[in-house]
């Protein structure tokens, strides 16, 4: 499909809280190089600042982004405040807390709930705001999330968070959240290629509570951090093919046709990839392709 003249508009829009975004947004992973959690070939700089300034240019409005995305030399925050400071009105950036990676790039314990300012503040001084349009609290393993999701309340009272969010958990942690303060978005691990009755669960909990769903990993499959491998399944070139698309266009737009509340943050550092991602936000599946596709989802349940 002819990707040139696509926008984030045509996938739609969601709101997160009072804030508008297109359903097709950016995450800033691998903006950072070949292996943004390891040492892997860092990205060139100037590309990277290119890609999102061109992400801009193309719609996108809602940026996914921590302070623990980083790699050797590259730095996910600095590269989004180089390149798009001072931040138009409509952007919104999302940053997540709760992992932690210290200077060598090693992974520490979670962080303790007192911890939880320190991540947003450290997130706020690489981005070069006042305060966050979204946070998300990522799950580490914790039984109850009930008081660090407490403490990041606090600190949206203080002015420094704007909206509440939730990663990397099941229901009843999401019950837990509710139970506190407002959450405006759920993000886990989600796409065409991960079988799991539970998520599905999730992602319809969210419609129906009027809560975004954002999955990550939705074009990577199990490639996972270190990005999408070179094999598709046959059903997915075939539907493909009929689109003219990319076998990463057709998981994105399947990952959207799931629900109005579903967005998706594909990443990219490659300018090419990042117009073919917006342009799979125009693409309509029709049902018997959804239906081939849900079947080749569901396979492994």
């Amino acid at each position: 499909m002819t990707s040139e003249k696509i926008t984030a508009a045509a996938a739609g829009t969601w709101n997160l809280g009072d804030l508008t975004v297109n359903r097709i947004g950016f995450g800033a992973m691998r903006l950072t190089g070949s292996a943004a959690f390891h040492h892997g070939t860092p990205s060139d700089r100037d590309r990277s600042i290119a890609v999102l300034r061109r992400a801009i240019e193309l719609g996108v409005n809602h940026i996914d982004t921590a302070a623990f995305y980083f790699s050797s030399l590259r730095s996910a925050n600095e590269l989004i405040n180089s390149a798009l400071a001072p931040y138009a009105d409509e952007l919104v950036i999302a940053a997540k807390v709760g992992p932690f990676r210290d200077y060598s790039g090693e992974w520490g314990t979670s962080a303790r709930p007192e911890d939880l300012r320190g991540h947003v503040e450290e997130n706020l001084r690489q981005l070069g705001r006042d305060h966050l349009d979204v946070v998300y609290l990522r799950r580490m393993r914790q039984d109850s999330i009930a008081e660090h999701f407490g403490a990041l309340a606090e600190l949206r009272d203080a002015g420094l968070i704007r909206h509440l969010a939730v990663s990397d958990v099941e229901p009843r942690h999401l019950a837990e959240a509710l139970a506190i303060a407002p959450v405006v978005s759920v993000q886990n691990k989600y796409g065409l290629d991960f079988p799991d009755p539970g998520t599905d669960a999730l992602v319809r909990t969210c419609g129906e509570q009027g809560i975004a769903f954002v999955p990550f990993f939705a074009i990577a499959g199990k490639g996972g951090a270190l990005g999408p491998g070179d094999t598709a399944d046959d059903e997915v070139l075939a539907v493909a093919r009929a689109h003219g698309a990319s076998p990463a266009q057709i998981r994105l737009a399947w990952t959207l046709q799931q629900g109005p509340h579903v967005l998706a943050i594909p990443g990219t550092g490659n300018p090419d990839h990042l117009a073919e991602n917006v342009a799979a936000g125009a693409l309509r599946l029709t049902d018997d392709e959804m239906a081939r596709l849900d079947a080749l989802h569901t396979r492994g349940q």
